[in-house]
């Protein structure tokens, strides 16, 4: 076209408005020339070809006069094809830029996205020269235009006063009867009043929303008729996925977190930075692989054709070169920045931790977050393990972390299914798994506890079926967990005997109550408080249907349990004995002859050693109200009601004799026995005798006020 490029900045990386014009730069450590192309409108045609003729520390730049934001651009980056010294430059495939902050168009699968020949007897070897710019996304430029915020700031809830409700942006809302038709699906559903509505109702504080990043389908759920519903299949960290937009990625993504914050509603996004969407060495070259193979990803050392693969899908980012976890800090930093979210949970977490192969607690990643102002005050969950040797890190993450807590969920489930040996374990999840946090300085919340979460079975399900049915995801059943604790009830699936259901209601109620009551950050998987079901599907990843949306017919017809887990919720939050800042310690409080907790047996005693070992699944969890070693924000003493959680997952029911502690009567809080109502205010005094009916719970409150402490 003839005009004159300038040189423009190195920094910052992507595509940036300013002065009359956009300054591009992309880093190419191996890189040998690289051209920007800018597309029409449509995205079809390719308008101008313009070299990046400078390139500063790494990073190629160039700034273009009277370029507007709006316009689609791409790049082609030449360079040595050598698999075998793991370099896969080919200057054939249209790129997508790493930090694209808004994608325009489908990918369209075809063979000309490979780098390779595809079915050439030599494979990745091979050198493919067909033009795959008609079948990738274009990064459109953003321009620096403000959006009015309307004095939103970070609302920043103490974590122990945080409960999760993990969700799906579109199948929460696709079947939502009070959404309109044209929002369901989107970012701005999630913005509408029923929706608001409903959350603040349920009474969490954040939600934690799966992959909402550009994302791309895999190539075999297109042949098969499906989509990566899930969306752990990232291609660009910047970018809001369009599918999940009404009217405008970026500002309908700003007015659904602004919407949601003055509703005192956190945003905590489920990100992907351990792999990305291009897959194994036979995968696309749609972004990364193309810019810089061997400097963006963990090559194998003897042979850099293939790929450390620690997430089961064809690749790991090298979080190892400093521009890969500049890229991944630039990434969280805009989204907490820019689109104001409160946290991220990251997938796969110890992928990310690998300095070498091990996983390292003092790795590049944790160092630089942990230094950086802004991201070390935001909320930091790690899903605590991936698929490589030595990948399981429940528990060791570093302070200002918070896990997933998978042997949280584990012994849970057992216990109420009567699992062997599991009391002492259970003991530690109800009360924050001391034995996992406290000796690395780390707190009760650092636990994120849950019983389901989008990855295995429902709560409904959990107690509906004794084994996966994955027959749907069209791979035999072979997908998904087979260690799923689960216990039917006596038969599988639906079913209309009434026995059976009242089990499951049990089940589920005795479930419910253990996750909001325990020590810890609770989170819920959405769908969970009214029974949403997937049929006995425990990988629904590809099921963007029906199976994986949320029915809302559902919150209508059980709407007694829907009630019900708000009770707990409330509950939890009227009281800070649930919601500990520091781990309970079996010692007697400041100023009174009350141990913080203690462990009763049926007898109304405190169980000695010999009783822990010995078989069984009831016992008594006493919790004092007298001063919990914590302070108001006001500096003075935290006291709260007494309370008894009496376990008991056994199937005959056991007359627990009440403790001689404190003086004062106790009242029902929860009878899980007694149905999905309040249950009556019954009275207990001192050392009477409690029933409490096989796999049920029961927890007792006594007022403070009506209660004399005195030595136990």
């Amino acid at each position: 076209m003839g005009r004159t490029v300038r040189v423009g900045e190195p920094y910052p990386l992507g595509a940036s408005c300013r002065d009359g014009g956009v300054n591009f730069a992309l880093f190419s450590e191996n890189a040998e020339q690289v051209f920007l192309c800018l597309f029409d409108d449509e995205g079809v045609h390719e308008v101008e070809r313009i070299p990046l003729c400078e390139q500063t520390d790494q990073v190629w730049h160039c700034f273009v006069p009277d370029e507007q934001p709006g316009r689609l651009y791409g790049y082609r980056v030449h360079g040595p094809y050598r698999p075998e010294d793991g370099h896969r430059f080919n200057a054939n495939k249209l790129l997508i830029d790493p930090y694209a902050k808004c994608l325009y168009g489908d990918l369209v699968w075809d063979d000309a996205l490979f780098g390779y020949r595809v079915g050439a007897d030599s494979a990745d070897l091979s050198f493919d020269k067909r033009d795959s710019a008609p079948f990738v996304p274009k990064a459109r430029v953003i321009g620096s235009g403000t959006f009015d915020w309307q004095g939103d700031t970070a609302l920043r809830v103490p974590w122990h006063d945080t409960v999760i409700y993990e969700l799906h942006v579109k199948g929460f809302s696709e079947q939502h009867p009070a959404v309109p038709p044209e929002l369901r699906g989107s970012y701005a559903a999630l913005a509408s009043q029923p929706v608001v509505d409903y959350l603040k109702a349920l009474g969490i504080t954040a939600v934690e929303l799966m992959p909402v990043h550009a994302l791309v389908d895999d190539r075999y759920l297109c042949e098969r008729g499906q989509r990566n519903y899930w969306g752990y299949n990232s291609i660009a960290f910047f970018a809001p996925e369009q599918r999940y937009s009404a009217f405008g990625q970026i500002t309908e993504f700003k007015q659904m977190v602004r919407t949601l914050h003055h509703a005192g509603i956190e945003v905590i996004l489920d990100v992907v930075y351990n792999h990305t969407a291009e897959g194994s060495r036979l995968g696309p070259t749609l972004s990364f692989r193309g810019i810089d193979n061997a400097a963006y990803y963990r090559l194998v050392t003897n042979d850099r054709r293939y790929y450390f693969d620690y997430t089961g899908t064809g690749n790991s980012l090298n979080l190892v070169h400093p521009h890969v976890l500049q890229l991944i800090m630039d990434s969280l930093r805009y989204w907490v920045t820019e689109m104001h979210v409160d946290g991220f949970r990251f997938d796969l977490a110890a992928t990310l931790a690998r300095e070498l192969h091990e996983v390292d607690r003092l790795s590049s990643f944790f160092d630089v977050i942990h230094q950086d102002p802004v991201l070390s005050q935001v909320k930091l969950i790690a899903e605590p393990w991936d698929l490589g040797e030595g990948g399981y890190q429940v528990g060791n993450f570093p302070v200002g972390w918070t896990e997933w807590n998978g042997r949280y969920r584990d012994a849970v489930r057992s216990y109420w299914n009567g699992g062997d040996d599991v009391v002492g374990e259970f003991a530690y999840r109800l009360t924050g798994s001391s034995d996992l946090y406290e000796s690395g300085g780390r707190r009760p919340y650092a636990s994120i506890n849950f019983i389901s979460a989008h990855d295995g079975f429902t709560l409904q399900d959990l107690v509906s079926y004794n084994h996966k049915h994955n027959e749907a995801n069209g791979e035999e059943n072979r997908d998904g967990s087979d260690d799923n604790r689960s216990w039917n009830c006596g038969e599988e699936g639906a079913s209309k005997r009434p026995r059976v259901n009242a089990c499951r209601n049990r089940q589920k109620r005795n479930l419910l109550a253990t996750l909001l009551l325990s020590q810890g950050v609770p989170m819920l998987l959405g769908g969970d408080e009214f029974g949403r079901t997937q049929n006995g599907n425990n990988n629904a990843y590809a099921q963007d249907n029906p199976i994986s949306w949320h029915d809302w017919s559902l919150a209508k017809k059980n709407r007694a349990q829907l009630d019900y887990v708000r009770r707990l919720i409330a509950l939890r939050k009227g009281h800070p004995t649930f919601r500990r800042r520091r781990f309970l310690q079996g010692r007697k409080l400041h100023g009174s002859g009350a141990k913080d907790i203690v462990w009763l047996s049926r007898d109304g005693v405190e169980m000695d050693e010999q009783q822990w070992r010995e078989p069984g699944h009831r016992f008594a969890m006493y919790l004092s109200g007298d001063g919990l070693d914590e302070r108001d924000t006001d500096g003075g003493r935290l006291f709260d009601d007494h309370f008894l959680l009496i376990l008991n997952a056994e199937v005959q029911a056991v007359n627990f004799r009440l403790p001689d502690f404190p003086r004062g009567c106790w009242v029902t809080e929860i009878d899980t026995a007694a149905g999905w109502q309040p249950p009556r205010s019954l009275r207990y005094p001192q050392g009477a005798r409690c029933r409490v009916p096989g796999r049920s719970l029961k927890v007792l409150r006594m007022p403070r006020q009506a209660a004399k402490p005195q030595s136990n």
